[in-house]
């Protein structure tokens, strides 16, 4: 079975490559996003241009920002499951600050090149013991895109539950602290876990395919 894997805001599919996980991965690359484009009409276009549910079986898996993106798509198709990493389900779980600098469209106002914050402060948000990838993901984002990402971010509205969610949070993470009484929690996990702890990880995505997959034809 296919997994479809969307990666976080200005990372790629180098963060994947850490999990061993028992089923294949299709690593989705980010695609530019249209002027005033929606988050739900960029989950379409995505849903285009890989196919995704052509297939009967298949699942999906987002990342932080990749996991909103992720939650729509599944909205959108009928996957078997849907992995969230360090992500959130609804508007619900955002922090009443990114709702309200959302409100204020202070975004707007930022140039694009103030969106690429210091190194140190990035290690210490994401708090990475692997500070080399993280800067080589970070020099790589196209800001523009970064820009419009956290835009979609702050006024994402979505309040639908997912179906056989796997839902997967750090105790530490700074950026989006798992919130949910259906988020499995990695002790001591930062927003940059699925590096990290990325062992971990994969064993509960293992763990929880078997038993979400298996549940779905039994009833």
């Amino acid at each position: 079975m296919k997994i479809f894997g969307i990666s976080g805001l200005g990372a790629d599919k180098r963060v994947f490559k850490y999990l061993t996980l028992e089923h294949e991965l299709i690593p989705v690359d980010w695609i530019k996003p249209n002027k005033n484009e929606t988050i739900i009409d960029y989950s379409k276009r995505l849903i285009e241009e890989y196919g995704i549910g052509n297939q009967e079986d298949f699942g999906i898996l987002g990342v932080s920002f990749g996991g909103l993106v992720a939650t729509e798509i599944s909205k959108l198709t009928k996957p078997k499951f849907t992995i969230l990493i360090s992500s959130v389900e609804t508007k619900s779980e955002l922090s009443g600050i990114i709702k309200l600098a959302g409100k204020s469209n202070l975004i707007e106002l930022i140039p694009e090149k103030l969106l690429n914050p210091p190194k140190v402060i990035a290690h210490f948000m994401f708090g990475t013991e692997k500070k080399e990838l993280l800067n080589s993901i970070l020099d790589d984002t196209d800001l523009n895109f970064t820009k419009w990402a956290i835009r979609e971010l702050m006024n994402w509205s979505n309040e639908t539950e997912l179906k056989n969610l796997i839902k997967i949070g750090g105790t530490k993470d700074k950026l989006l602290p798992p919130k949910g009484k259906n988020t499995i929690l990695v002790q001591n996990g930062e927003h940059f876990m699925i590096v990290d702890k990325a062992k971990k990880i994969s064993d509960i995505i293992n763990s929880r395919i078997k038993t979400a997959y298996n549940n779905v034809y039994s009833s």
